[in-house]
């Protein structure tokens, strides 16, 4: 089979040189360019030491030729590029923004962004060319709070999550510090954070009540991941809640349903997310773990390009955790 030729704008962050870690091996992707505007002509290894021995590619200025695009812009920065740079992409080109400039606003020109979260929107984003990559926070709410209200309406969602550092991406600030962050943990964003909308958006889709999501986000003295707790009331039995989940993943080939607790060295480094259910009386404990640079962002976005392309949606994904 011939390779599609992909493309990465924007190539110096963390989500990028996941992306191109992972489709250097890819069976049916050949790496077309990746852009930098301050770094044009250095090698792509100077900046993703992990990648040192793996390529030869440098940064390019500009886009080139590519059957997909994928866009790790700062937020907001998306949109722009698309209007700069319309006329030099041939209509045929699919486009996967990781920004979160299409997840709420979906239209832009005459093209309409479908939201990325495969596990619930896979015939769609099979049949898109523009898709909108959800957030890693938002990917482990929903993949946590979607099944049950599909079959409750439930009212209020009380919400804790820890994330690593690289969650915060490269910029630096006090927060990122390695004598701030170890052993150290703080809230920030408190009912505020920017992936409560795109959220209330998915569930506004399938419910027709109002939930109110109470979202706590934590910062966390570990590099990647994100563990959620999600708390709310319900009558259903415990094993009725299991079906549930285990029925809305039973076709998914990256979201498990755990018997026992999970912790977050099961996913770190792969596409997986795993779920573990606890019910005391009427209160309801829903947790999910996800690699936040992989499930929470370049992982789904390989794996909505799978989807886009008719390819295995497993391919270039097969990836175990490190567990020790």
């Amino acid at each position: 089979m011939e390779k599609i030729k992909a493309g990465i704008v924007g190539g110096t962050g963390f989500t990028a040189g996941e992306l191109i870690r992972i489709l250097l091996y890819h069976p049916n992707v050949e790496i077309s360019f990746v852009t930098s505007q301050s770094l044009q002509g250095d090698f792509i290894s100077d900046v993703h030491k992990d990648l040192f021995g793996e390529t030869n590619l440098k940064f390019e200025n500009l886009a080139q030729p590519a059957d997909i695009i994928f866009l790790c812009l700062p937020h907001g920065e998306s949109k722009n590029w698309l209007i700069e740079n319309e006329k030099r992409i041939a209509p045929d080109t699919k486009i996967i923004d990781l920004g979160n400039d299409f997840r709420v606003d979906e239209e832009w020109n005459d093209k309409k962004f479908i939201y990325g979260l495969s596990e619930f929107n896979k015939e769609k984003i099979a049949k898109s060319s523009y898709i909108a990559n959800p957030g890693c926070f938002a990917t482990a709410i929903q993949l946590g709070i979607l099944p049950i209200l599909k079959q409750e309406k439930i009212e209020k969602i009380q919400c804790v999550g820890i994330t690593g550092s690289t969650g915060a991406g490269k910029a630096l600030h006090q927060t990122l510090n390695f004598n701030w962050r170890s052993d150290n943990i703080s809230p920030y964003k408190t009912f505020i954070h920017q992936h409560i909308a795109e959220i209330e958006k998915s569930i506004s889709l399938i419910s027709d009540t109002k939930t109110e999501i109470n979202f706590i986000p934590w910062r966390g003295d570990f590099t990647r991941g994100i563990f959620v707790s999600l708390m709310m009331e319900n009558d259903f039995s415990q094993v009725e809640i299991e079906e549930i989940y285990k029925y809305a993943y039973k076709y998914s080939k990256f979201v498990f349903v755990s018997a026992s607790p999970i912790d977050l060295k099961q996913v770190v480094n792969t596409n997986k997310a795993v779920v573990y259910i606890e019910k005391v009386g009427k209160n309801l404990a829903v947790h999910v773990a996800i690699d936040n640079l992989l499930k929470g962002a370049s992982g789904q976005a390989i794996q909505n390009m799978n989807l886009m392309f008719g390819f295995n949606e497993k391919a270039g994904l097969n990836l175990k955790p490190s567990v020790f």
